[in-house]
C-alpha cells in the first residue's frame, strides 16, 4: 500500500553497484530503511545528492509493518537546501548532528513532535545567519527534551552544578564526576533560555565552546545506553576554532 510522507536522510549504505540502503526518519513511520535502486546512474530518478545528511524529503513510499526494507515510490527534497551543502560551517554541523541523531533515534513508530523539532530545525540552519557557532550545542540541548532526559529547570540563581547524571542543577557538588561547574553552567543556562535567534548573544570562547560540547556528549552517553562513540565534532571543532 502506498502512503505519503515526510522524511529526514540520517545514513546512505551502498548495497550494490548502483543501489544504496538509506535510513530515514519518516514524520509517518519513525526510522525506516528504504532500498533504492539506480541511484547511482546517471539517468536515475533518484541521485545521491538527493540523499545527503539531514535532507529533508517529500515520498510516496511501500509500506510493510513487518518489513524491515521498504521501497520507495517517489522523492523529492523539500526544501531544497540554499546553503548547508555549500557553507563549510553549515555542512560541518549537518554532519555531526546527524551522526548524533542516527545514533540517537530508534523508534519504529511515528513521533510527530520529535520529527517537526527536526525538520523545522534544520530549515532554520539553512537560512541561519548569526550565532552559528553555538547551533550544535543549543540543538543538542533542545533535542533531550524529545529524548526523554531535559535538564531540569534551574531551581534558583545560586545553582553553581549541573549534575550530568541527574539532569539537575544544584548548590551541592556532586558525588560522583559527571557534572558542569564554574562559567560553563551559566554558559548552560543560556542556551537552554535562548532561541535561534538571539544565539549570537551567547558569548563563548572556542575553549570554552568545546568544553561545553564534550560535557553534552558526556550527557548524552550517561542517557543513551547505546550512543556509541560520536566522531565527527572533531572535525567540526577544527572548523569552528
Amino acid at each position: 500500500m502506498l502512503h505519503k510522507t515526510r522524511g529526514i536522510v540520517l545514513k546512505t549504505t551502498d548495497y550494490s553497484e548502483s543501489s544504496v540502503i538509506v535510513q530515514v526518519f519518516t514524520e509517518k513511520f519513525g526510522m525506516q530503511s528504504y532500498l533504492i535502486s539506480g541511484v547511482k546512474k546517471s539517468k536515475g530518478r533518484i541521485r545521491m545528492n538527493m540523499l545527503q545528511p539531514l535532507h529533508l524529503l517529500d515520498m510516496i513510499v511501500y509500506h510493510k509493518p513487518s518489513g524491515n526494507i521498504q521501497r520507495i515510490s517517489e522523492l523529492r527534497n523539500d526544501p531544497v537546501f540554499e546553503s548547508i551543502p555549500y557553507d563549510v560551517v553549515k555542512s560541518s554541523l549537518a554532519i555531526f548532528l546527524n551522526e548524533v541523531l542516527y545514533r540517537s533515534i530508534r523508534q519504529h513508530s511515528a513521533d510527530e513532535r520529535l520529527f517537526e523539532f527536526l525538520s523545522q530545525s534544520i530549515e532554520v540552519l539553512d537560512h541561519l545567519t548569526k550565532g552559528l557557532a553555538n547551533y550544535h550545542l543549543w540543538f543538542l540541548l533542545k533535542l533531550t527534551r524529545y529524548l526523554g532526559f531535559y535538564p531540569q529547570s534551574r531551581s534558583s540563581s545560586g545553582s553553581l552544578y549541573f549534575d550530568l547524571k541527574n539532569g539537575v542543577f544544584t548548590k551541592e557538588l556532586p558525588l560522583h564526576l559527571h557534572f558542569i561547574q564554574g562559567s560553563l553552567v551559566n554558559h548552560f543556562v543560556n542556551l537552554l533560555s535562548c532561541n535561534t535567534e538571539t544565539l549570537e548573544q551567547v558569548k563563548l570562547s572556542s575553549l570554552e565552546r568545546k568544553e561545553l560540547l564534550t560535557k553534552m556528549l558526556e550527557y548524552y552517553h550517561l542517557h543513551i545506553d547505546s550512543l556509541g562513540e560520536i566522531r565527527s565534532h572533531l572535525v567540526l571543532e577544527e572548523v569552528l576554532s
